[in-house]
This record gives structure tokens, sequence and C-alpha cells, in this order.
């Protein structure tokens, strides 16, 4: 046993020591803070870059004993409330320990995830500021059932995963807060797989994003958008219902009217591209996807962060302004949406906790051949639940009028561009993907549910599949309208054009 010397023994095994250091602790909060194993008040810290390390107690400064490799030991006796004090010899520093700080997930969430049917999921998963037992930081929870261990990394510790192990809750999710972060750091998760080295992975629930090629997280404010938007949503039941004409106008902020590399930013098309619209007659603006995506050429077809609206643009608050403003010109705006698929970027979702947890692990059912990306698995709970809990993410937090849906003919049929042998029957032998239909059914029913009156869910649907829109408690997918280009049989009122942006003024 490694001993502190302090007035009241505290002691650590070589065990943990090795644990630490190695950054394999299973269970961090029994080793870490002011009850090493259940000891109350025996403290354990870990900062590698410190050499001296104090407790400071209402009371009296309680210095810790150094065992070595920024490994501290001390006995708090009874004091619940502290702050360290560390130097390196040359700077000095403060900071909250996190490991004295209680759960911040109730079970009623963990029962929701577990169960799939969290409506708000974006709210309890990812980053979040808050102020917890009176201190300022930052709440952190991902979904990763698989891992051994899970951290939080970025800037504020050296990117090093033993720093910030999180606490393992039910249901396969991880939590910590972390004192003293806030909106604007920048984050991952180290992710330390059931066999191999850790991965480093982009938070699947982040509401902000690096902008690329840079892959991190970012910690999201809470929104401050004042919406003016009420007397379209009052009216937007009439203005989207299936006897309103309705004239479409489709555009890739990336390329429409460039202002520099990433083309508009949103603010910017608040005002030119709402403005164009709106002297063209169109009556509706549909965006291609906004979803934080890695790769520029994929036009946003290849989502990575499927809850954070593109940084190329701007920040959420932006787009928000930006869709503000088309609705205060009366123009609706859809936007694409791509939950049929994934790219297999390392740090996105792919194996994502060293499993197979998001996708198929058969390729036949997991791996798309056109597109040389991942599938998602529609029959588990929990990565349905990620994908329709985002639909009304974008519907609600954003007043989105509507998602067109891309790719619906890849997630009807397993068979989909594969040739004999290359495709996994459903359960009576059929080609149909039960659990896709399911998901969108699923979705529809949420969306519909949970959103203010008026929203259109669309299928970009290029088979003609029948059934795509009949309604959900028929048994079919549910969506409102399926269109590809051109006039829309459901709704022959309809019409999509992508015509090429005007030029941009002298």
């Amino acid at each position: 046993m490694a001993r502190a010397n302090t007035s009241t023994s505290c002691e650590i095994s070589s065990v943990d020591v090795a644990a630490i250091l190695s950054g394999h602790v299973p269970d961090p909060f029994a080793v870490f803070g002011p009850r090493h194993r259940g000891r109350t008040g025996a403290l354990v810290v870990f900062d590698p870059h410190a050499t001296e390390m104090v407790a400071l107690t209402a009371s009296r400064p309680i210095p810790l004993t150094a065992l070595g490799d920024g490994i501290f030991l001390g006995d708090l006796g009874r004091r619940r409330r502290y702050r360290l004090r560390a130097t390196d010899g040359t700077r000095h520093w403060e900071f909250e320990d996190p490991y004295r700080f209680g759960p911040v997930l109730g079970d009623l969430d963990l029962h929701l995830i577990a169960e799939g049917t969290h409506r708000r999921l974006w709210q309890v998963l990812g980053a979040h500021p808050m102020t917890h037992d009176g201190v300022q930081g930052v709440r952190f929870a991902v979904w990763a059932p698989n891992a051994r261990r899970v951290s939080v990394v970025g800037p504020f510790n050296a990117w090093d995963g033993r720093r910030a192990p999180m606490r393992r809750r039910g249901s396969g999710v991880w939590e910590i807060f972390l004192p003293g972060l806030g909106a604007g750091d920048c984050y991952k998760f180290e992710i330390l797989p059931p066999d191999g080295p850790p991965l480093l992975k982009a938070d699947p629930m982040a509401r902000m994003a690096e902008q690329p090629p840079a892959t991190a997280s970012i910690v999201a404010p809470p929104s401050s958008h004042d919406w003016q938007d009420g007397e379209w949503m009052r009216q937007r039941l009439a203005r989207n219902g299936r006897e309103a004409p309705i004239s479409i106008y489709e555009a890739h902020l990336g390329s429409w009217r460039h202002r520099d590399a990433h083309g508009l930013s949103y603010r910017d098309a608040a005002e030119d591209l709402v403005a164009y619209a709106a002297d063209m007659g169109f009556t509706h603006i549909e965006l291609m996807p906004l979803a934080e995506y890695p790769f520029g050429g994929s036009w946003g077809y290849q989502p990575t962060g499927m809850y954070a609206p593109t940084s190329r643009h701007g920040t959420p608050d932006d787009l928000r302004a930006l869709i503000d403003a088309a609705h205060r010109r009366k123009i609706g705006i859809l936007m694409d949406w791509v939950p049929a698929h994934f790219p297999s970027d390392a740090h996105g979702l792919a194996r994502f906790d060293g499993t197979h947890l998001y996708e198929h692990s058969d390729p036949r059912e997991g791996f798309h051949p056109d597109w040389n990306t991942l599938i998602y698995n529609f029959g588990r709970t929990e990565v349905r639940n990620f994908l329709t809990a985002n639909a009304s993410y974008w519907l609600n937090e954003f007043h989105l009028d509507g998602l067109r849906v891309d790719a619906v003919a890849s997630m009807l049929y397993r068979d989909y561009s594969r040739g004999p042998g290359a495709w996994v029957p459903n359960k009576d032998g059929g080609r149909e993907n039960y659990e896709a239909i399911d998901f969108l059914k699923a979705m529809n029913t949420q969306a519909y549910g949970d959103g203010p009156p008026g929203l259109m869910t669309v299928a970009e649907e290029s088979t003609a599949s029948p059934g795509v829109t009949t309604p959900v408690h028929a048994g079919r997918p549910g969506l409102w309208i399926q269109m590809e280009h051109g006039v829309d049989e459901r709704h022959p009122a309809l019409h999509r054009t992508r015509p090429d942006p005007p030029p941009p003024p002298p």
C-alpha cells in the first residue's frame, strides 16, 4: 500500500496507482475525490503537471502528500467542500475537484434512454453548461455501453484521457460534471474499447463543432435568439397544407453566391437568399443538409454531427436568424435530413465504443456499397431514439417547417443496390426493411405529435415505392409527400426546382 503521511492515514493500493497512471480506472468516483474506496475524507487527486497540491477548506489549507507522477493523497476528515491549489514550481493554479460532485442525470432519463423513448434526448446527452452545487461548469453525458472507460478530453486537460474519466451510469451512459468549463470550450471523448487502444471520438450529441478539417466538438451556449416568427407559425398549417400552392427553391449554402471558401454565412443568406427567393415568388426554400459533415464534396449528405449545424456558415443562432428572416418574409424553410447512413471517419460514429454500436456488424446490412458509408442499425432502440429525437430537435429548436428525408429508397429495401447474396432477407424472407419502416413511423409519429401544426416530412424516394405517404395508423411510414424533382403526384400544386443561383451583385 502507498501511504500519505497525514494526521489521519490515507492509503492507496499499488493496483489503484497503476490503474491511474495507465488510464484504466474502471470506477473513477471510487478512486478519486474525497471518498477513496468509500472512506470518508480520504482524498485522492491526480494532476500529472503538479508537484505540490493543497486542499483549501473553510477552516484551513490541508497539504496533500505527493506520491510522484502527479498522484496526491490527504485526509479531509469530514470536510465536504474544498478547492484545490496546485503548483509545478513555477506556475500556480486553483480548481474545483470534479470528483466531489454527485451525479447529474436522473433515473427517469436513464430509463427512457434504455427504453429508446427519450423525446428530448439532446437535452440530456451531450455537453450542457450548468451550475451544480453552486459551481459553474459543464455536464457531459454520452452513450457508450461497451466501453471500459470514457473520459472527457480537451485543451483544458492536455487531451489526457487519464484526467477526467467519467462515472458509468445505467443504460450504458457515462456522465461527469467538469467545473470551470463553459460555452466555447472544445472537447472530445476518449473511449477505452473492450480491447485495443483508446479511441478519440467527437460527441454524437454535440450542438456545435469545429470548422472542418478540425473535428472537435464545442460546448454550445444556450440559445439567445429572440424569435420573431409568431405570425408565420400561427399561419403555417394553412401555408403548408395539401391544398396550398407550394413552390420550393433548393439551395446549397456552400455554393450559392460564393463569398468565401465556405459560401454564404447564415446571416448573409438571411438577406441575399431569402430576398432572392421572395422576389422569384417561391413559397419555400429547401436547404441541403446542414448537420456537420467532414467532407465538403459530399455537400452535407455524409454527416457526422447530426445535432450540430455546420460551423462553415456560422453558429446555431445564426441559422435560427436565417430561418426567422425567411418566416418574416412568409417563406418556409425545409432542410434535407440524412438518417439513412453515415461516413466511416475515425472521429465519428463508426465503431463508436469499439463495437458496431450505431451500425450493423454484418456488412450486408451495415455497409452501403454505392456511397462507401455505414448504415444505421434501425432495429436498435437507442439508435432509433438518436434519430427520432434528432428530427424533433431540428423541427423544434430551429423552427424548421419540414425535413426532406434523403435516400428513403435505400432505407426501405434490404437489397437496395445489392446483388444476389449481398443482402440479408427480413424475417419473412422478403426484401422490405421492417426496422427502417418502423423507424420512419416512429419518427413521423413523434415529429407530428411534438411539433407545432403545419410541419411536413418529405420523402426523397426514387423508386416510387407504394405507401410511403400512407399514414402511420395504416401501417406505413407516414411521410407527408413524396418527391424527387418536378411535380409531385400526391401534391399536384407542389413544384420543386434547383435553378442556378443568380450571380452576386457587382
